[in-house]
């Protein structure tokens, strides 16, 4: 009998003995159909976003191909084909500012690229957490800071009447302008780089060493692993897959070398040294009025960053690793 009850239709009970409304599934997807819609909603404005102020201005890209006149208006200016790349191709500015951002982009990735990976190391292996979420905390800081501040906190130090020129010449000693030395700007750019951006950059790599498993490290101490070979053969590993992963979208934006932290320094050391793509775009779009011309040197750099994208996962897949995209 009991077995006949709990198989007629409405009468269905739970496996625990307690009676289950057949209209509790309809609740249940009725909620979750509630919580997929506030879900959807909060993504709106993300979504909005990427939609209006990166696809939706890839048709400005247009502009590269027609002799842009702002009375005219997008569709109003006159086709001139690839005549801007040919203008810009033939322009030996151009190609300075393309080698000046070729060479900060690699100081950068050589000597600041490994910067936040080294301080992760340090701070997950600090035993004391009270400590790590100070020293956290104090290296995320410069992140937050603009610039405009950074660029103004480095003359009022390292400037011709900075603080140390102003110890120089109290000792009696010869004084420089760092700041003012063409030689010294792209080691003096990776330097400021490095101390507002590395404790930013080490969230990732804490997020990635905070997966690995201490047994690991417990079981190759048993094994006679030392310091270097606990690295070598547990930490590297496992967050290689990150530091790929980052590397390649790195790759991606390279040739985006700081526009703001170039365009405060550039009248000090002049265009020499410190024009790259971005400036050159600032300078021959939004002061010269050579819209077609700049936008063609855009158009170019995002090319370029594609196709490293492209080429980097390419590589990483075949030495075995995820990468960004199948």
């Amino acid at each position: 009998m009991a077995a006949l009850i709990r198989e007629l239709p409405g009468k269905a009970t739970a496996s625990d003995g307690h009676h289950r409304s057949p209209d509790a599934p309809i609740k249940r997807k009725g909620f979750h159909r509630r919580r997929s819609w506030t879900l959807f909603l909060l993504m709106v404005p993300g979504l909005a976003y990427f939609l209006v102020f990166q696809y939706g201005a890839l048709i400005v890209n247009v502009v590269a191909f027609k002799d842009y006149v702002p009375f005219a208006g997008l569709w109003g200016s006159p086709w001139t084909g690839f005549g801007n790349f040919q203008q810009l191709f033939g322009d030996s500015a151009f190609w300075h500012a393309v080698l000046n951002t070729a060479w900060i982009a690699l100081l950068q990735l050589v000597f600041y690229f490994p910067v936040p990976l080294a301080l992760a190391l340090l701070l997950h292996s600090l035993t004391w957490s009270t400590v790590r979420r100070f020293v956290q905390s104090v290296v995320y800081l410069p992140h937050f800071i603009s610039w405009v501040i950074v660029v103004a906190m480095f003359q009022q130090v390292l400037g011709g009447t900075g603080m140390l020129n102003g110890y120089l010449g109290d000792a009696g000693l010869h004084t420089v302008d760092i700041i003012g030395n063409p030689d010294a700007f792209k080691p003096l750019l990776i330097a400021q780089v490095i101390w507002k951006d590395t404790g930013w950059g080490t969230i990732i790599f804490l997020a990635a060493l905070s997966q690995v498993d201490e047994q690991l490290y417990e079981a190759s101490a048993i094994d006679g692993a030392g310091p270097w070979g606990r690295f070598w053969h547990v930490t590297l590993p496992a967050i290689r897959p990150v530091v790929v992963l980052l590397l390649i979208m790195r790759l991606g934006d390279i040739l985006s070398v700081g526009f703001e932290q170039m365009l405060l320094q550039r009248d000090a050391v002049g265009p020499q040294a410190a024009e790259v793509i971005d400036t050159f775009v600032y300078y021959r779009g939004i002061v010269g009025g050579d819209y077609g011309l700049a936008v063609a040197a855009g158009l170019f750099k995002g090319v370029i960053g594609a196709v490293l994208v492209y080429a980097a996962n390419k590589i990483a897949h075949r030495l075995g690793e995820q990468g960004v995209y199948k």
